[in-house]
């Protein structure tokens, strides 16, 4: 069955960045000239995903109002004759069909997950973290839609990370497949080092049966007294096995503050109205370093 649908979950209250997300959600935090869930998003539509459900929680309207219509400043830029900036605001709520549910209690990513039970029906569907933005010319999330295409079953996103790193992740039994591809059998949430499977980390994205949901209703709280999502596809791994994907792009984890500026340093390189001045200015700071 072809994936059409993503969840993109962004339910989380962004502590490891204060201030700032006291008032504005992480997810909408900007990347040059977008917020890093636009990116998501796009990553998603250029997928061939269809039907987006992004999770929520309280304080996070501006994300649905992002994704909206803005029938008042639509008026002000056509009244403007400023007609790029008129498509480039109206084009964002024509992306794909995106709805929101609200996670009403904060229980980790597998609880999250699961309230997209209804949204997914009986279909195979991919997760975008909501922390994660994944920028390459080939979409991560169509690298692992793929290999689902190829072998039938659940697929993970995963990274090569630090052993200090890993720690923080989680860590992965993988035996290659080929290429960048390999079986996965087992996993652990945050191991302590004596429990370290590899070095191979589930980075931001997944695409997942919709056996998951049962498996979920019987997953206990883990790491944290948390619902972990990875403690479900663990479970998922060992009875009917799970492909590994080590995607190609860059990763930017945009709950952490090193991240975000990294993300908008490297963008902002390569962007088409900014790029050439942003980077002459780098070298002039870089100068006095």
């Amino acid at each position: 069955m072809k994936v059409t649908k993503a969840v993109i979950p962004a339910a989380g209250l962004g502590t490891r960045v204060l201030p700032a997300t006291k008032s504005m959600p992480k997810e909408m935090l900007p990347i040059v000239d977008k917020p890093a869930i636009q990116y998501i998003v796009e990553e998603a539509v250029n997928s061939g995903i269809t039907d987006i459900l992004i999770i929520t929680n309280r304080g996070k309207g501006l994300i649905e109002d992002h994704f909206d219509r803005a029938p008042e400043l639509e008026a002000k830029l056509t009244g403007a004759n400023k007609n790029e900036m008129f498509h480039q605001v109206v084009d964002i709520s024509k992306l794909a069909n995106i709805y929101f549910v609200r996670q009403k209690e904060t229980k980790g990513l597998g609880h999250a997950v699961n309230c997209a039970r209804s949204f997914v029906g009986n279909e195979p569907f991919a997760v975008l973290y909501g922390d994660d933005v994944i920028i390459g010319k080939d979409p991560a999330c169509g690298q692992l839609i793929r290999a689902y295409e190829e072998f039938g079953m659940g697929v993970l996103g995963v990274k090569q990370v630090s052993e200090e790193a890993i720690t923080k992740y989680s860590s992965l039994k993988v035996e290659k497949i080929r290429d960048n591809l390999f079986k996965c059998t087992d996993m652990i949430e945050k191991p302590s080092k004596d429990k370290i499977m590899s070095l191979y980390s589930i980075l931001g994205r997944c695409v997942l049966t919709p056996d998951i949901f049962d498996i979920l209703d019987n997953t206990a709280p883990g790491a944290g007294g948390e619902i972990q999502l990875t403690d479900a596809m663990c479970a998922m791994a060992r009875t009917q096995g799970m492909i590994a994907v080590d995607y190609t792009g860059k990763r930017y984890d945009m709950g952490n503050k090193l991240g975000i500026i990294q993300a908008a340093v490297e963008v902002a390189l390569e962007h088409s109205e900014i790029g050439k001045d942003f980077r002459e200015y780098l070298k002039g700071m870089a100068a006095h370093l």
